[in-house]
């Protein structure tokens, strides 16, 4: 400590990266009683820009509690491979913790921050916590123009990091050490704050990160953050519930919000007493368990026709922690009554309103409960409830004649080929209720919205905000360090791993089990089938050879071994060619010690066998105009389900259930 008069506060003299470190390493969460760290660690790559501020501070700390690793001040480092990478691991691990706990992420000058951008987009669309700490030029501009840095005529002031304003919940920049308090002030309100939180970004220009300053003692103290349960307002429960008492196929849309408030059991005894069925987003399934009478899983575009036939009747839809994706109204196609009405409760008055629905402002769990008992003794009619029932157990055998392939189909695959759908089913009906399934991009999120069968409440980790291709692979450590008693199994096609499989190095640097599905199918199945739907042909996205004859992208299969790459990061690699393979290797897979590394099991699919049919639509605009066929159809079909759209608008009084 610096010499202070007898008035005076006591203070610190640390850099502003090492004040950082400190301050961080000190912040808690709490809700409902339970405290817990608000930053589990700090994952990070070093260059000119972070090496010498916040790198050298996570070092000194790191030395300074190395005989007392678990102490106040412990803020453990992480290093990455790929900037994006790391800030999915982040959010993972946010999402698998409900948003109670995150990490930071370091970065160094230019690119490196840069590269963070998608990840920063990825936490704020899906509404999940993540603190992003770019390195920036010099402040003082003592040395100019830096390498990396950007240069505008206009503006003397502008950075890159300014492309992180509109992708985070809160940005700033520390220009001055004096800044610093303020910033991690209102930068820890928003990662707190259930209803704006996002990625958060601060960035700390490299002078200013090794800059020292006198801090006052009490910046350091431990801090705990509440996170709230407000409740929603009495009169607009007493509305919701006037409406769905005038309801006569009622339905409700489960949204993440249902998960991140831990609302599930007020669900579950929600539709047990009101016999009102349950559709879910990508982000709220599992929102209720596989089994459960009232579940008809998933809504939407990649729905299933269980869920998909109630939402087409439904005359009042009310959407519980749902932000309304295009994929869960089909693109505004799947609420189809004419006289349907919208009760949309939501933490965020932003997703509220969506619809044109009656906005109950308030958190899921208090809200659910609240509603509960304003409905007590009304329920939808025996019939509905039948026919809920009845929709789903003919969904269930579509499932199931998908996980198991009839002889017609796997007669007619190539030799050592399995269906997308029979390896989803296996890896559900082998692995534990408990572990994880994780997934992002390409068919297999639509696969396991419509088909996988959830038996815990963390148990289905699909992004599906941004629908980022390479999240899977950083994703699963996240998920594994949140809760290292589940098993992660991360469904990743050869899309998708191409795009970053680099933290399976990270993996076997912490010595952290996941195990990687590795799908082959040569391209990108998901947009082959969407080119092909939409008269496109497949186009470019297969992967094979340029043909020197058309000099097109036509010719024999491009000979990549994505299971040799595997192996030659550190990872056990179990190649299957059939379904006894499949399943004595994600036995193995489940059989290898905790902290054996990455298990990456690589498996070879016929893109052209699908899943079964949402009978949705999803809007992909079509060329107007074309020279092809296939497009001149495709643009039909399109113009056709373009007339089922609609602009749900109309107002609800909610002193009246009768106006419409």
């Amino acid at each position: 400590m610096t010499a202070q008069s007898p008035t005076s506060p006591p203070t610190v003299r640390l850099t502003v990266g090492q004040a950082v470190v400190r301050f961080l390493a000190n912040q808690y969460s709490e809700r409902d009683g339970e405290r817990q760290p608000l930053f589990a660690g700090c994952l990070g790559i070093f260059g000119h820009g972070n090496v010498a501020g916040i790198g050298q501070a996570l070092l000194q700390q790191e030395l300074s509690v190395d005989e007392q690793a678990d102490g106040p001040d412990h803020m453990p480092y992480v290093l990455a491979r790929n900037e994006q990478a790391m800030v999915h691991t982040a959010v993972a691990y946010a999402k698998q913790r409900d948003r109670l706990q995150t990490w930071a992420c370091t970065a160094s000058v230019g690119p490196g921050s840069t590269n963070m951008l998608t990840g920063a987009a990825l936490a704020t669309i899906n509404r999940l916590p993540v603190l992003l700490l770019p390195s920036s030029v010099f402040a003082t501009r003592a040395a100019g123009p830096l390498l990396q840095e950007l240069e505008t005529p206009h503006a003397g002031d502008l950075t890159v990091n300014d492309a992180f304003r509109p992708l985070s919940r809160f940005y700033d920049e520390v220009r001055r050490p004096e800044q610093l308090p303020s910033i991690l002030l209102s930068a820890m309100r928003v990662l707190t704050d259930p209803a704006e939180t996002g990625a958060v970004t601060i960035s700390l220009p490299q002078d200013v990160q090794a800059e020292a300053h006198d801090w006052p003692v009490e910046l350091f103290a431990e801090r705990t953050h509440h996170v709230a349960r407000p409740p929603a307002e009495p009169s607009r429960i007493a509305a919701a519930a006037e409406i769905i008492r005038s309801a006569q196929r009622p339905m409700v849309v489960a949204g993440g919000g249902v998960h991140y408030s831990g609302a599930e059991d007020a669900l579950a005894r929600f539709c047990a007493a009101t016999g009102i069925p349950v559709g879910e987003t990508q982000a709220g399934k599992g929102s209720l368990l596989h089994g459960d009478p009232r579940l008809l899983g998933a809504v939407g575009s990649t729905g299933t026709t269980a869920a998909n036939m109630v939402a087409a009747q439904a005359d009042v839809v009310i959407g519980i922690g749902t932000r309304y994706q295009d994929f869960t109204t089909a693109s505004r196609t799947a609420f189809a009554a004419e006289d349907v009405r919208f009760v949309n409760l939501n933490i965020g008055s932003f997703d509220a309103v969506k619809q044109s629905g009656l906005t109950v402002v308030g958190d899921a769990r208090e809200s659910l409960t609240a509603l509960t008992t304003a409905l007590d003794g009304w329920s939808v009619a025996e019939d509905y409830r039948d026919e809920q029932e009845r929709l789903w157990e003919e969904w269930d055998a579509q499932v199931e004649a998908s996980h198991h392939p009839s002889p017609e189909v796997t007669d007619a695959l190539a030799d050592g080929l399995l269906t997308q759908g029979s390896v989803l089913g296996l890896v559900n009906e082998l692995s534990d209720p408990r572990d994880v399934v994780l997934c992002a991009a390409g068919s297999m999120p639509g696969d396991l919205h419509k088909t996988w069968r959830v038996r815990d409440r963390r148990a289905y980790h699909v992004e599906y905000g941004y629908s980022c291709m390479g999240y899977e692979v950083p994703a699963s450590l996240g998920i594994r360090w949140a809760d290292p008693t589940r098993d992660v199994f991360a469904m990743v096609g050869d899309g998708g791993y191409l795009m970053m499989p680099t933290e399976l190095v990270t993996a076997v640097q912490e010595r952290t089990k996941v195990i990687v599905v590795l799908v082959q199918n040569h391209g990108f199945h998901s947009i082959g089938s969407l080119s092909e739907s939409l008269g496109s042909q497949r186009f470019g996205t297969a992967y094979r050879a340029r043909d020197t004859a058309t000099g097109r992208l036509e010719g024999e299969r491009l000979p990549v071994d994505l299971a040799a790459n595997a192996r030659s990061l550190g990872c056990r690699v179990i190649e299957v060619h059939d379904r006894e393979g499949l399943a004595a290797a994600i036995t193995e897979a489940k059989g290898a010690p905790a902290d054996g590394g990455p298990v990456v099991i690589h498996v070879e699919t016929d893109p052209h066998v699908s899943a079964p049919d949402s009978a949705s639509w999803w809007d992909v605009p079509v060329s107007e105009v074309s020279e092809l066929e296939s497009t001149q159809e495709a643009h039909v079909d399109y113009t056709r389900h373009k007339a089922d759209q609609r602009t749900h608008l109309t107002p609800i009084d909610p002193s009246s259930s009768t106006h419409h």
